[in-house]
């Protein structure tokens, strides 16, 4: 045994080493924290992730020259977007964007206002990007939109931890019992209906209702209320082991910003590929900037955006 004042000077180097672990763990892990675009210049930076982070709503909320609801999983293509946009049109500086789940957007569109915390805003929105098919679904309910243009493409991938420790193969994987996915909730996203569409090609309505209802029971299934933050999150802190995304969900996490984790493919024939479409609003507050901003989306220069970041044309 050692002596006592070398069991206490060991104690304490064990302790100051085992700080420092900890203390390196948690900044690893912090470092996976939303938000993940640029924040904007100027102005005290203050951000406490998870706590105070406000990784969904972009830019000038005071007094907006151009308000756009974006579909929520192309929050990384943003900031690039939104600088080309106010370099092809100086006029307009002022730009306010929010990327939450589509059927919150349509919610907030509804509504009138959307209630974040102790925030509430009531701004009504210039342009409404989503899926093509949920446009024309909205269309048909409420009118809401004076003109539409399809920008991109996206098909589904999985995304695992590096390594894919769980030896994920493809979509008939994710009804294992011992692999823990990380699922968007249908109530609040429009891919869960792709993601489902992909498990009923992929295993019949057996690996769908396995994974979205027997598994959701028992805890194996996680249901996001954002995908696009959480599903990533999830398994960048080894909280799930696979995430059915959209592809550029996972290009995102692994060729952008470098992150522990890869891409499953998803077979052509068991695959979707969504198709997105930005709408001008028919109300819209801003008309000619809306009207510029729906041109713009179909310019060589968002085009050349949407593709640095894994997106699709939006043609074949």
């Amino acid at each position: 045994m050692l002596p006592s004042p070398n069991r206490r000077r060991l104690s304490a180097l064990l302790a100051g080493m085992f700080a420092v672990v900890c203390s390196v763990a948690s900044a690893a892990q912090t470092d996976y924290l939303p938000p993940w675009n640029p924040p904007p210049a100027g102005g005290v930076s203050f951000a406490v992730p998870p706590f105070d982070a406000i990784a969904d709503l972009h830019g000038d909320i005071v007094d907006p020259q151009l308000t756009v609801f974006f579909a929520g999983n192309q929050f990384m293509v943003v900031h690039d977007l939104v600088e080309a946009f106010k370099q092809r049109y100086p006029q307009y500086q002022r730009i306010y964007v929010e990327t939450l789940p589509p059927g919150i957007l349509a919610k907030q569109i509804e509504t009138g206002s959307l209630v974040m915390g102790n925030l509430r805003i009531a701004l009504k929105p210039d342009i409404f990007t989503n899926g093509k098919g949920s446009i024309a679904d909205l269309q048909k309910q409420h009118g809401w939109f004076a003109d539409t243009a399809d920008y991109a493409r996206n098909p589904l991938a999985i995304m695992v931890a590096k390594g894919n420790p769980k030896h994920i193969e493809g979509l008939k994987d994710l009804g294992r019992g011992d692999v823990r996915v990380s699922m968007p909730n249908p109530q609040w996203e429009g891919i869960a209906k792709q993601i489902e569409a992909s498990y009923r090609k992929a295993g019949g309505d057996a690996l769908d209702h396995t994974i979205m209802d027997s598994k959701v029971k028992d805890g194996s299934t996680y249901l996001t209320r954002i995908h696009h933050r959480e599903s990533p999150l999830r398994v960048l802190q080894g909280e799930s082991d696979a995430a059915p995304v959209w592809s550029t969900e996972a290009y995102f996490q692994q060729e952008i910003l470098h992150r522990p984790v890869e891409t499953v493919a998803i077979p052509a024939d068991q695959n979707v590929t969504a198709t997105y479409t930005a709408a001008r609003m028919k109300d819209a507050p801003h008309a000619q900037a809306a009207k510029d901003f729906l041109a713009f989306m179909t310019s060589s220069e968002a085009q050349a955006i949407y593709r640095k970041y894994g997106f699709q044309p939006p043609q074949p």
